[in-house]
């Protein structure tokens, strides 16, 4: 631990001095003008800070950093980042959504799928229904809830039926409430970095294709969501049949011993917390679902402003004397790296993709000799696979990003939609972001669980989850996507 804490400052000395002097190597890039060298090297600096230290301050460097150079003066700069549409309603969005877990309405949610009665005797009922709720709850309502839910909980049942730390169905089960968070990340459209690379593509495909291309909300949902489910049941099968965990000791766990800490019932104020943040998910999806019922041209259009019309109904109404939410509880679980990166990404997003600094035109003379004469189902299968390698090493919401101009610059050339592969391409990356360290924060989390978790063990099985993730979205999410996106 003492040796990582050393690293600290060399990996910050790093970081900084590659977007401070990236710009002066001797390095032929093939169209990339003088501001264009400064934004990429900004751009390394920060994947590099990202990926070894704090997301909060290095996301704020990358912003100063980009206002002092020659792209544009900080008045804009700051502009565009802090006042783009998708930033505002993430900001508001996560203060809406951390109020089913400060009123711990994330816990009711999640005693529910652990005692379903089914699941008693049954390992492998019980080993799905974790599974499928973990990655439910982390799509509807946070993404690290099924982490601080149910980690807890099995550890506590581990220790009753007498399962130790390193065990083969400990480690896995461990493991695999990880890897359902990162399936059920991508799935809402409308939050986090889905929702920033939806909005990214928004402004890639006005700087490359001059038409703005709209990914409907909906309709992501409906793909993310049925990849979701393939996924879980082959993740299971696959931990049931081939990796075949001793889960004889899962078979004589009861019902009293998963409800031994009873929850009160749901008090109004809970009651009030969920009615209106379903009424919220409501109005940020039926306009795609049914766009033709009266009222949802209005909804649409407002769609942006929508969490802010909720959070006024949960700071206003006054329930035993006290509002519904407050701010001193919502500071206290906000996420401020993922606000901070999401921003930064954005602006970075839009700053790579825009002709003043000639990165698009580089990627292109790249890419394209390699992306030549594919077909659209070749070029999708290499894209997945790259995106798989790169989204493991790297951030996940930026290599979206970086792939977005890409395919954006394919299928304008091949005279084919870009909004399935775009779409498919964003929910696989964020999804399949696990086998290492720096591929994700839900990473991050397993590789420091040293009490229960085997760095090489998680290496191991990851890797085998990400492999059959890959597989999957060329067999069914690729097809999925073209067949139900437009």
């Amino acid at each position: 631990m003492r040796q990582k804490k050393n690293m600290y400052p060399f990996h910050c000395l790093i970081g900084i001095a590659i977007m401070l002097l990236f710009r002066l190597l001797p390095i032929n890039m093939p169209n990339i003008t003088p501001v264009g060298k400064q934004i990429f090297g900004i751009f390394i600096g920060t994947l590099y800070l990202w990926t070894t230290v704090d997301p909060v301050w290095s996301s704020i460097l990358c912003i100063f950093m980009i206002g002092t150079s020659g792209y544009a003066p900080m008045g804009a700069v700051l502009n565009t980042a802090f006042g783009n549409p998708t930033v505002v309603q993430l900001f508001f969005l996560m203060i809406l959504m951390n109020s089913l877990q400060t009123n711990r309405i994330s816990a009711y949610i999640g005693r529910f799928f652990l005692t379903r009665k089914f699941i008693i005797g049954r390992p492998w009922a019980f080993t799905a229904i974790l599974f499928v709720g973990s990655m439910l709850i982390a799509a509807f309502v946070g993404c690290f809830a099924p982490i601080f839910l149910f980690w807890p909980i099995l550890y506590d049942i581990f220790d009753d039926i007498g399962m130790k730390p390193f065990e083969a169905y400990p480690t896995i089960m461990i493991i695999l409430i990880v890897v359902a968070c990162a399936i059920g990340f991508p799935v809402p459209p409308y939050m986090s970095n889905g929702l920033a690379l939806i909005s990214n593509y928004t402004t890639v495909s006005q700087n490359l294709l001059g038409t703005t291309v709209t990914i409907n909300n909906g309709q992501w949902l409906f793909v993310a969501l049925i990849y979701g489910f393939v996924c879980s049941a082959a993740v299971i099968l696959f931990t049931k049949y081939v990796l075949h965990p001793d889960v004889s000791r899962l078979k004589n766990l009861t019902l009293e011993q998963l409800n031994k800490n009873p929850l009160p019932p749901l008090s109004r104020r809970q009651k009030a917390v969920a009615v209106i943040c379903v009424c919220f998910l409501l109005s940020m999806l039926l306009p795609s679902l049914f766009p033709a019922l009266p009222g949802m041209a209005w909804l649409s259009a407002n769609s942006f402003g929508m969490a802010l019309l909720f959070l006024v109904i949960l700071f206003a109404v006054k329930i035993d004397g006290a509002p519904a939410i407050t701010i001193e509880e919502n500071v206290k679980v906000f996420a401020w790296g993922t606000y901070f990166l999401v921003t930064s990404a954005i602006l970075l997003g839009g700053v790579l993709t825009n002709e003043s600094t000639g990165v698009t035109a580089f990627l292109n003379a790249i890419l394209s000799p390699i992306f030549t004469g594919m077909s659209p189902l070749v070029f999708g299968a290499m894209l997945l696979i790259i995106g798989c390698v790169l989204t493991n090493v790297c951030n996940s919401l930026v290599i979206g990003m970086i792939l977005q101009p890409v395919v954006a610059t394919y299928c304008l050339q091949a005279g084919i939609n870009s909004a399935p592969l775009i779409s498919i391409m964003g929910i696989f990356v964020l999804s399949c972001a696990i086998a290492t360290p720096a591929a994700s924060p839900f990473a991050a989390m397993l590789f420091s669980n040293k009490s229960w978790l085997k760095s090489g063990d998680i290496y191991r099985y990851n890797i085998m989850y990400v492999v059959l993730e890959l597989v999957l979205a060329l067999l069914v999410g690729l097809p999925l996507a073209n067949a139900l996106i437009h």
